[in-house]
């Protein structure tokens, strides 16, 4: 028997490990050696352009025209995204835009609605 700890996520007991890391095969949750439950509620804050906290489903609008990278497309002023997922990377949101696609965000240049 080995004396590995249970998913935080599930509490499930079928973990193994996995270089430096555990993983969880019911539920696919991977953590940090020394990383626990309590650990994850670390989460970065991530903030509009006028200082409003941003959470997962919230709808924005964009504040300035941006070029969208390889096209010749602009993203215009005042866009509206509808059900923003915060991502914890450079562009801080992931989202889709309707004439667009998957696209992503910094959230400095988005306001809440």
């Amino acid at each position: 028997m080995s004396n590995l700890p249970n998913c935080p996520q599930c509490k499930s007991e079928y973990t193994y490990e996995d270089g430096s890391l555990f993983v969880c095969p019911e539920c696919a949750h991977e953590w940090a050696l020394g990383e626990d439950a309590g650990d994850r509620d670390d989460k970065k804050i991530v903030k509009d352009a006028n200082g409003n906290i941003l959470n997962d489903g919230d709808s924005v609008s964009v504040i300035k025209d941006l070029k969208v990278k390889g096209s010749s497309s602009v993203i215009k002023i005042g866009t509206k995204v509808k059900n923003i997922r915060l991502i914890d990377e450079d562009h801080d949101i992931d989202c889709k835009i309707d004439g667009f696609g998957a696209m992503k965000l910094k959230s400095e240049f988005v306001k809440k609605i």
